[in-house]
């Protein structure tokens, strides 16, 4: 489990083709200090586990599904990537819950820049615009941020110089792939309102004039 609070920009040392997946050798500092085989790692959102550790880098492999479904596969040598460890039991959660599953990619649209801050407009897939609103959070490249316009295919997003100059949304432009995970609450609750039949009451509800 994740925060969205990214620790470091990393870089990718070496990408190796294994056919039906890839392996990922990584240096990031930070979060290799203490780091073990088989700890996970989100990178630019996707939770990934330590297969080696030395000094300080890692490697990681990503099976095909993963690179499918994220912008991992578009990574090469030298790429930066927001690189976050895993909570801690009894820490603070400075961002949101985030699980390091990836729901879908965006693309990065428009950049709107201003004197203290950025304005960032990224496309959503159709099948996630639901869980998507105004000032709700959402995982953008592994960033916990809050949507400031949440439109049928797209959201805005602002961005401060901190997380301009610390994470990969600095670098991005205009065409470039974004990982992007919805807020897990969201899921939950259509989930269990979805499996409700109108007039069907569920446990916990209040009976409309029942006494108090």
């Amino acid at each position: 489990m994740f925060t969205g609070i990214v620790e470091e920009l990393g870089e990718i040392t070496a990408v190796e083709d294994l056919g039906d997946a890839a392996r990922f050798r990584l240096r990031g500092p930070l979060v290799t200090e203490g780091a073990r085989h088989g700890d996970s790692i989100a990178v630019n959102g996707v939770c990934l586990t330590v297969v080696e550790h030395e000094g300080d880098e890692f490697t990681a492999d990503v099976m095909a599904e993963t690179l499918k479904r994220s912008s991992l596969g578009a990574l090469t040598v030298g790429s930066r990537v927001n690189l976050e460890r895993p909570m801690a039991v009894g820490a603070r959660l400075g961002g949101h819950i985030v699980q390091g599953h990836v729901d879908g990619t965006g693309t990065v649209l428009e950049r709107t820049p201003s004197e203290h801050w950025e304005v960032v407009r990224i496309s959503l897939p159709a099948d996630l615009s639901r869980y998507v609103v105004e000032k709700g959070s959402i995982t953008v490249d592994g960033i916990s941020l809050t949507v400031v316009e949440a439109g049928p295919d797209y959201f805005t997003v602002s961005l401060i110089p901190t997380t301009l100059a610390l994470t990969t949304l600095g670098l991005k432009q205009p065409g470039d792939p974004v990982n992007l995970e919805v807020d897990v609450v969201a899921k939950y609750v259509e989930r269990m309102l979805g499996d409700r039949v109108p007039g069907d009451r569920v446990p916990g509800d209040r009976v409309r004039g029942a006494a108090e």
